[in-house]
């Protein structure tokens, strides 16, 4: 049964733009800008500073750094591959990508890094793009020596991320074992930069060209990409990751002269990319339109639909289920959606207020982006605090039970 088309109530939207301005005034959170759509209505509220102390005002045009948002962006590309049959989905990554053929895997996950036995098959793209390669940020082995050879690899450091070279990155990768045989168990975040490597080896194309050729520019998504011109860098805020212990404002990466004010060598699709509220909603309500956008198709609707249900078996799921439970006292609930399509989450039971079959992500900077197919509902919240203390993960919850309060059913 579907629910779309009544919008938000007046007195639902008034209790969402209270929650935010709370947050703005608390003064954990700077500024922020929100969207929220259903149908033909659309609501967007810019709150607060571009600054911690104070400076512009935020805008609706204001240009965030994703974080892991870019994932359910930079997985058109793949989408677009698959649907040109330029890529298949049990092929091996070998292929395009020698560097991964032949893996060894460890005997234990949290064992010695030298003793291995051989992968029981090659890396397939299913394999890449379900984020069940083999590698990836495991919390539960991060004290194990493989979780240190993750971290060398993972990048989180704004000034490595834009000097890292491509090639000498996936040469590093591919010295370090297997976690885990290939399809095995969901792992976060690396399978995203494989993708990137990915694209760009079949396309020739680094992977911002090839999604500004094939997927923002069709979309008209202007303020999209891997850095931030000159020209609109006054629209970047800076980014702070807060000290966890006493809530003080630390920038983790400034605007101009930062990690985004120059072309990465690395366009990385696991956290790479700088956007508006106004283009991530029109990605989104072309997934939320089985691929369309105004009449022209971007992606097929069965490329849609593998994107946004659940890819992940059984077991698997469980697994990454668990992992999200055991963790909460880190995530504060976020995590917890059951189900991964490619390159987002999909909820497959109701926890909390959003419906089974919503499809999104949120991201280390305090982004948020999900779309939801039931209430025809897309939703973007985003600010420039890193979850490195507990506000904006707190807020992003917040945002979203209120968000479905204020649907006129």
């Amino acid at each position: 049964m579907s629910d779309v088309g009544n919008g938000f109530t007046t007195a639902g939207m008034a209790r969402l733009r209270g929650l935010l301005n709370r947050y703005v005034e608390s003064g954990q959170i700077p500024g922020l800008v929100a969207l929220v759509s259903r149908g033909e209505e659309v609501h967007v509220e810019a709150a607060g500073t571009m600054r911690h102390d104070g400076g512009p005002a935020m805008r609706r045009d204001t240009i965030f750094r994703m974080a892991s948002t870019t994932k359910p962006v930079t997985m058109a590309a793949a989408m677009v591959l698959l649907d040109e049959c330029r890529i298949r989905l049990d092929d091996p990554v070998q292929e395009w990508l020698p560097e991964l053929a032949d893996r060894q895997v460890l005997v234990r996950p949290d064992g010695p890094l030298d003793d291995t036995v051989p992968a029981h098959r090659p890396i397939t793209v299913r394999d890449v793009l379900s984020s069940t390669f083999g590698l990836g940020i495991d919390l539960p082995l991060m004290a194990a020596p493989i979780g240190a050879k993750i971290m060398e690899v993972a990048y989180y450091s704004p000034a490595a991320g834009s000097a890292v070279d491509p090639d000498a990155w996936l040469r590093l990768l591919g010295g370090i074992p297997l976690s885990y045989q290939p399809g095995q168990r969901w792992q976060y975040e690396l399978s995203h930069d494989v993708l990137s490597m990915l694209v760009a080896r079949v396309t020739g194309q680094t992977l911002g060209d090839f999604l500004g050729e094939r997927v923002f520019e069709p979309l008209g998504m202007r303020d999209t990409g891997f850095w931030v011109g000159e020209a609109a860098i006054d629209r970047l805020p800076p980014c702070y990751m807060p000290d966890p212990g006493t809530g003080e404002f630390h920038v983790w990466d400034e605007a101009a002269g930062g990690s985004f004010s120059k072309p990465p060598m690395f366009h990385r699709g696991g956290g790479g990319l700088v956007s508006t509220v106004d283009d991530y909603h029109t990605y989104f309500r072309m997934l939320l339109a089985g691929g369309v956008h105004h009449g022209r198709r971007i992606l097929s609707r069965p490329a849609v639909e593998l994107m946004t249900t659940n890819r992940l078996g059984a077991e698997v799921q469980a697994l990454r289920h668990q992992m999200a439970v055991s963790n909460v006292h880190l995530s504060y609930g976020q995590g917890q959606h059951g189900g991964w399509g490619f390159g987002m989450a999909v909820r497959t039971h109701r926890g909390d207020y959003s419906p089974i079959g919503q499809f999104g992500w949120d991201g280390g900077t305090g982004t948020s982006v999900y779309a939801d197919p039931r209430h025809g509902v897309t939703g973007i919240l985003l600010t420039q605090v890193g979850l490195s203390v507990p506000a904006p993960a707190r807020l992003i919850h917040d945002f979203w039970t209120t968000v479905y309060q204020a649907i006129d059913a």
